[in-house]
């Protein structure tokens, strides 16, 4: 049983403070500023923990129990001045409810992220891992722990619960997990994900049939019974009359506008009230949160307006405030017997069984059945086996029950946290997403035979951005004899959902959110399709994810589609009359990455407005060629672009002085000759193409002709040349506005560049 103590209240209670020079007490003596002021301890305690932590890779939640420890009874609290002014009995009543109000949103903000829909597409992989990674150490566990009953310390009853707990797989505790390994939307964190949604909610079955008993033992069977019938009423309640009505109101929001303010404060209302429900059914508050929360459609326009609303409050407060609190209640400096080393002793090896049955049983089946590579698996068994917020909840909830002790408590505090801090480092050691990008052929497109079908992956962020991509295609003459395979990837922001989503239109994937994704891009493709015939093959992809992680999806798809090129959008936009319409800096990381990771060629293309012209009118291209791989690359498709009658290409060649030193080798200059010859000699067969031969001594004047010659067309094929030096752009870089553009590109997507010429930055594949 936990600790009995006396206090004595003073009625009416003392709420507000009158101030410091007007009460002789002082304002902490007052319930409101006492409660301010621990908030605001807590908090700054911890962010300076995560200041000096998080340089060594250690999550939040261990700067939260760190915080919790210093400042409650295994650290400051030891001192008795300090415990009887800052954490004195009625004060920790007032902060202890604040804390559980705040998981309660925790657990309903965490049953709105988690798509139930993933629950129909599960695979038999992630079920099988779900399924057995909850009852191989349950079963093991629970096993231990009879045993250390039998012979060893039979006193220690609740060794059965300390293995239960550890049992357990949250998927809220995963989720976090993976997006701060910033692999959520990877092959190993999506089945992750999928596994962790089917073990939690085993989980959940089984631990509402735990409480249920417990409750049939300390009271009578007809109180269980009741109880039973009583939360099945409550979830058919929820998903058959709640979750419909939720539906009506994303019906009664026009596309595009926020939900009505007055269905959201109607949610939260319900929230309190399923909190109250599940009082009445003998659970826990957060048991009725979290079914209310998994009713909630996730994603826009409902869930993200959730999310929206309460998340940050929740995460950056409340959250942090819950934990640091159950982490005070811990006292690291008991005296402890022999016979209490004997139970802390049992209580770490049932834990550490229960732990090692999870990693087991998902290492086994997926190595040995399932051939995944033994690093990944293994990875996945750290992964399934992590513990975080949920666990440190479950614990304080134990203790507070009075199963378990407070030093029994402190013992699976620690636990926790060596587990939270072990775990991610040991998945970074043994999983590392980039390296599937990592190519061993040639995937370009000076590579690529002139009869074989180009594969382009285009990627758009607006539904309205089709237009540019189409034209663009359309310039790459697609014929029957030189056809193009188009996967346009529909890129959207993951808000108001734990789960990332990866939609293939083509096999009308569709039933797995009630949303419609990207209705006017797959009208505008589809029509792209109608008018090329079989020249053209188009399949539509839809991501949401995190701006951070896109880059996955963009180089995952390109890997499994072959793609031999990469266009993605530049991350400013502007309008029709010239001036800049927006500039999104998470769309420019996310190029970066691209360029960073790309396992094909790839080119960003800045679109002036040029590109949204009718393809049937003529279209004047020019290519900017310095040399080196990315110039050869963006010639080879502006020579696919010139076999088009409607494009008149002309290929500009910068040539230094003939009195300065050529920077390049013997063999890139014959590359480079070779690339051209076609070209500088008329062979190409297209009577619309141009040769012209720039002599120039240094950077700024390469600047004065680039400048001079924008205006005089619609697009510029430039290669990037990133971090290569050359006394033809000697001294541009130092200006440099986007530097990641190369030095030729960020001259022509400048912002004081008086030109409406679209451009195409080409890199060549650089995984190689």
């Amino acid at each position: 049983m936990p600790e009995q103590h006396m206090s004595c209240w003073e009625f009416p209670p003392r709420v507000n403070s009158f101030g410091a020079w007007k009460e002789e007490t002082g304002p902490l003596k007052f319930s409101l500023p006492l409660l301010q002021m621990q908030i605001l301890v807590i908090l700054a305690v911890i962010h300076t923990f995560h200041f000096v932590l998080k340089r060594l890779g250690l999550p939040m939640l261990i700067s939260e129990i760190l915080a919790g420890m210093l400042l409650g009874g295994s650290g400051l609290g030891l001192c008795k001045g300090y415990s009887e002014k800052f954490i004195n009995i009625e004060s920790q009543n007032i902060i202890g409810i604040l804390s559980i109000f705040g998981y309660t949103l925790y657990m309903f903000l965490s049953g709105v992220k988690m798509d139930m829909g993933m629950i129909s597409t599960t695979g038999k992989k992630a079920l099988t891992v779900g399924i057995i990674s909850l009852l191989a150490p349950l079963l093991l566990g629970m096993a231990t722990a009879v045993l250390c009953l039998k012979v060893w310390y039979e006193e220690a009853d609740y060794l059965p619960f300390i293995a239960v707990t550890h049992s357990l797989t949250p998927f809220p505790v995963i989720a976090s997990l993976l997006g701060d390994l910033k692999i959520l939307n990877s092959e190993l964190g999506r089945l992750a994900l999928s596994s962790a949604i089917v073990s939690d909610l085993c989980s959940i079955f089984l631990t509402t049939v735990t409480i249920v008993a417990k409750t049939g033992d300390d009271k009578t069977t007809e109180t269980a019974l009741v109880n039973v019938v009583s939360v099945a009423v409550f979830v058919l309640v929820v998903f058959y009359i709640l979750r419909p009505a939720m539906f009506w109101v994303i019906k009664q929001t026009p596309e595009g506008r926020p939900v009505k303010n007055v269905f959201i404060y109607a949610i939260i209302l319900g929230l309190f009230a399923c909190g109250l429900c599940s009082h009445l059914f003998g659970q826990y508050v957060m048991f009725g949160a979290f079914i209310f929360g998994l009713a909630v459609p996730d994603g826009p326009p409902l869930g993200s307006a959730l999310v929206e609303k309460l998340d940050t409050m929740v995460s950056i407060v409340l959250m942090p405030v819950f934990m640091a609190t159950c982490a005070m209640r811990t006292n690291l400096f008991h005296d402890t017997t022999d016979r209490k080393r004997k139970e802390i002793l049992a209580n770490f090896v049932v834990i550490l069984v229960s732990v090692a049955a999870k990693m087991g049983a998902c290492f086994v089946p997926l190595v040995y059945f399932c051939k995944m590579p033994r690093k990944d698996a293994l990875a996945l068994g750290l992964i399934m086996s992590a513990k975080g917020t949920v666990n440190i909840a479950t614990q304080i909830l134990i203790r507070d029950s009075g199963l378990v002790d407070n030093t029994i408590f402190t013992t699976m505090v620690i636990a926790t946290t060596l587990n939270a801090a072990i775990v991610p480092f040991l998945v970074k050691q043994l999983y590392d997403p980039s390296r599937k990008y990592a190519g061993y052929q040639r995937r370009n497109i000076i590579h690529c035979k002139a009869s074989a079908e180009l594969r382009i992956l285009a990627c758009v962020h607006e539904q309205q951005s089709a237009t540019s991509i189409i034209n663009l295609l359309d310039f790459s003459n697609p014929t029957r004899d030189n056809p193009i395979s188009i996967h346009i990837l529909h890129l959207i922001e993951l808000v108001g959902r734990a789960t990332p989503l990866f939609i293939s239109h083509d096999m009308q994937k569709m039933a797995v959110s009630n949303h419609s994704y990207s209705e006017n891009v797959l009208l505008a493709m589809n029509r792209y399709q109608r008018n090329n015939g079989a020249a053209a093959l188009v399949h539509v992809f839809t991501a949401i994810s995190p701006p951070k992680l896109m880059h996955e999806d963009i180089c995952t798809l390109a890997l499994n589609k072959l793609a031999v090129f990469i266009i993605i959008p530049f991350h400013r936009k502007w309008n029709a009359g010239g001036t800049i319409e927006s500039d999104e800096q998470p769309i420019r990381n996310l190029n970066c990455s691209v360029l960073d990771m790309a396992p094909c060629s790839i080119g960003i293309l800045v679109d002036r407005g040029q590109l949204g012209r009718s393809s049937s009118q003529s279209v004047y291209i020019a290519t900017i060629f310095l040399g080196g791989n990315d110039d050869r690359e963006s010639l080879a498709y502006a020579k696919r672009m010139a076999s088009s009658p409607n494009v008149n290409l002309t290929v500009v060649h910068f040539l230094p002085m003939e009195d300065i030193e050529n920077t390049k080798s013997e063999w890139e200059t014959m590359l480079d000759d070779e690339t051209l010859k076609d070209i500088k000699y008329g062979s190409l067969g297209f009577e619309q193409v141009n040769y012209i031969e720039k002599v120039v001594k240094d950077g700024p004047q390469t600047a004065l002709v680039v400048r001079s010659m924008a205006s005089q067309y619609n697009l510029i094929i430039v290669g990037r040349r990133y971090g290569i030096e050359s006394p033809i752009t000697s001294g541009l870089m130092e200006w440099s506005e986007f530097p990641e553009l190369g030095t030729l590109g960020d001259l022509l997507a400048t912002s004081d560049l008086d030109s409406s010429a679209s451009v195409l930055i080409v890199q060549q594949q650089r995984q190689l």
